[in-house]
């Protein structure tokens, strides 16, 4: 066993629940301004008001893999804007090119639903395998976004440059973008074509700034913490270094 990584998890486990302790004690979420999330909550307030349909694309990560990560934020947001406009006529619509993944945000959508009292408005093929190939899964869901009427598009997952193909054609019939991938081939094709991108860790603090939960917060404040602990012991390490150097 692995005492040096267990000790890690643990200290950051700790950290977590006692960020979110202190979060049920305030009434503000102390995070710093991301101006791309402030402008998907608009677009959502939006939809609802003329009824038109967000777009959630949740790209190809396998869920049993490494990338899973970022799927599982991209799910937690669709959870969060499903709730959101939940008023709509056009309830929201998850894209996935695996099967699995397109399982859990059929799941994700239904359990809002029950939650909210309106499992009538639910319908499984509100999440779908698009395809299961890059270029398959952007035809699939180019074509899903044009058939569907929507008014903004949010793609949180893994994407690679096939994402590109997506926001350029969100661009096309002036639909608004946010995307935000773990890919750098990805990040660097959606930094020229979406209207707005999550850049790096950003992705995972989606569902912190959409409400999702106190947990959310308290991860930001935990990967902070982090941060400063780390950046701490490399500044000592290199002060120690250098004491040792001059007094030897």
């Amino acid at each position: 066993m692995n005492f040096g990584l267990l000790l890690v998890v643990g200290f950051f486990g700790g950290a977590l629940l006692a960020f979110a302790f202190i979060g049920r004690q305030r009434s503000e979420k102390n995070i710093r301004d991301i101006p791309a999330f402030y402008r998907l909550q608009g677009m959502i307030e939006l939809a609802v008001e003329d009824g038109s349909r967000l777009h959630v694309a949740l790209g190809r990560s396998d869920i049993t893999s490494p990338q899973s990560a970022a799927a599982l934020v991209g799910l937690s947001m669709l959870g969060r804007i499903a709730a959101v406009a939940s008023e709509s006529d056009n309830p929201p619509v998850a894209s996935a090119g695996d099967g699995l993944l397109a399982i859990l945000a059929q799941d994700t959508l239904r359990a809002t639903y029950t939650r909210l009292g309106l499992f009538g408005a639910y319908e499984n093929t509100l999440g779908r395998v698009s395809g299961l190939t890059p270029f398959a899964y952007a035809a699939g869901t180019i074509h899903m976004m044009k058939d569907d009427g929507v008014s903004a598009s949010l793609l949180a997952g893994t994407f690679g440059i096939e994402g590109g193909l997506l926001a350029a054609a969100a661009e096309r019939r002036q639909v608004f973008s946010l995307a935000g991938s773990d890919s750098l081939p990805g990040q660097a094709t959606l930094y020229a074509t979406a209207s707005e991108l999550l850049v790096g860790e950003e992705l995972y603090a989606g569902g912190a700034y959409l409400d999702a939960g106190p947990m959310h917060v308290a991860s930001l404040h935990a990967q902070d913490l982090a941060r400063w602990l780390v950046a701490a012991a490399l500044l000592g390490g290199s002060i120690l270094g250098l004491l040792g150097g001059f007094f030897r």
